[in-house]
């Protein structure tokens, strides 16, 4: 479940009124419930340590991508949850965010040299390996710096899933890992390299998977390689299965996000790798903040023409991308509770920035609204903040958590002196 209800007439988050975060912080502005933050993962985190009660607890590493907010990854570190990363800048965020060097990983295909010096003297737990010139590079790297650094291989099953394609990430057609039939070879030289150590196998398969059977069919690929690299004689002691367990982005009211996916989920899992005596480790993000984020934002003005009605917001495709670039949805809620009775009309959502593509949503059916008023665009905890910009020279938008009764701004408003203060004039324009 999430934690956003009507509550006297208007939109709360936890026991904090919506109205009061608009009127405080201005708009548009991200709302994050802890509550909905701490549930998720308490649920994921219960049901991966099911798999196999008597073996090792399974590694949770959340994936900083999909919500970097210092806010969500402290909150997320004091739950005991690793830090899955994917750049340097990542990394820094969650060594200072207080996740411990030993409970972050790296993936990433295009890792620097500098990003893999930084990260093996931080020491961190493991480094996702996606292709050969990386395991030399990260070889070369750790044993200047006099350490053997602990590794995986990424490998492609070609087996991809998504709820778009530009997030299926198991395919062979897609850049991410190496390829099934080059695992054992690049295992076998990475035994004999000075720098790396090779303690076993990572996939990812894709995001926003809402069934099993593909994840099954990866894995269970996985584990026939385990295998056969054991039978070559090698150690392959953990086996990371990634993440990309979707959640539901259209939610009635009384929604309750029910365990029953997770719990499907895990029993899969401990179905296809019993007996293998692995670490098993998971990177779930966006079923984790998904659902626990909205965008707050305000009624700017209303266009009718003959055939469209123009909702026109403060929020933009900058603030919230993931219409503009996947088709997304998201439930959009007044947050002044409408009369059940209330009139609805078509809307297209849009936002003021200078192109076609900053729509929302098209012929949205909504209940009537007026100029200021306020709406929140739902389940925008995942992939909303973390990909925004400054595009038409827009200032990032403000974040908040919401704890209870209590709410701060874990990320401030930029200011224009802030935006224009990141440039640079040339010495002969100064």
């Amino acid at each position: 479940m999430h934690h956003f209800a009507y509550r006297d007439g208007a939109l709360f988050a936890e026991d904090v009124d919506l109205r009061r975060i608009a009127a405080e912080v201005g708009t548009p502005v991200y709302v994050y419930s802890s509550a909905t933050i701490e549930r998720h993962y308490r649920l994921f985190e219960s049901a991966m340590r099911g798999i196999d009660p008597a073996a090792p607890a399974p590694h949770v590493f959340y994936a900083v991508k999909a919500n970097g907010n210092l806010g969500v990854l402290k909150t997320l570190a004091a739950l005991g949850a690793g830090a899955d990363t994917v750049s340097e800048g990542e990394v820094r965020k969650a060594l200072a965010a207080g996740f411990a060097p030993e409970k972050i990983v790296f993936s990433g295909v295009g890792k620097s040299e500098s990003e893999l010096a930084f990260a093996v003297g931080a020491g961190i737990f493991q480094i996702n390996i996606e292709s050969e010139s990386e395991l030399e590079l990260l070889s070369k790297v750790a044993a200047r710096l006099g350490k053997r650094q602990e590794a995986v291989f990424r490998v492609n099953p070609d087996i991809g899933a998504g709820g778009h394609a530009k997030i299926t990430t198991g395919s062979a057609a897609n850049k991410f890992g190496v390829s099934f039939e080059e695992a054992s070879r690049l295992y076998a030289r990475a035994a004999n390299m000075p720098g790396v150590r090779m303690m076993g196998l990572a996939v990812h398969i894709g995001s926003q998977i809402r069934e099993t059977e593909a994840f099954e069919a990866a894995y269970a690929k996985m584990v026939g390689l385990v295998g056969s690299l054991r039978a070559e004689g090698h150690r392959v002691d953990r086996l990371d299965l990634g993440g990309g367990l979707g959640i539901p982005y259209e939610i009635p009211k009384d929604f309750d996000h029910g365990p029953s996916l997770i719990e499907d989920y895990a029993a899969m899992v401990g179905r296809v790798t019993k007996g293998l005596d692995v670490e098993l480790g998971f990177e779930p993000g966006r079923l984790i903040v998904g659902n626990a984020g909205i965008l707050l934002t305000q009624v700017l003005h209303l266009n009718s023409r003959p055939t469209k009605q123009f909702l026109v917001v403060d929020a933009a495709m900058n603030d919230l991308l993931r219409p503009a670039m996947y088709e997304a949805y998201h439930e959009i809620w007044p947050v002044a509770e409408p009369a059940a009775d209330m009139r609805k009309l078509a809307y297209d959502v849009v936002g003021p920035i200078c192109e076609s593509g900053d729509t929302f949503t098209t012929d949205r059916l909504l209940p009537e609204l007026k100029q200021h008023d306020l709406i929140a665009f739902m389940t925008a905890g995942a992939y909303g903040a973390s990909m925004s910009s400054t595009y038409n020279q827009r200032p990032l938008v403000a974040e908040v958590l919401v704890k209870g009764t209590e709410f701060a701004v874990t990320r401030p408003r930029q200011s224009y002196e802030d935006l224009i203060g990141t440039d640079r004039a040339p010495p002969w324009l100064a």
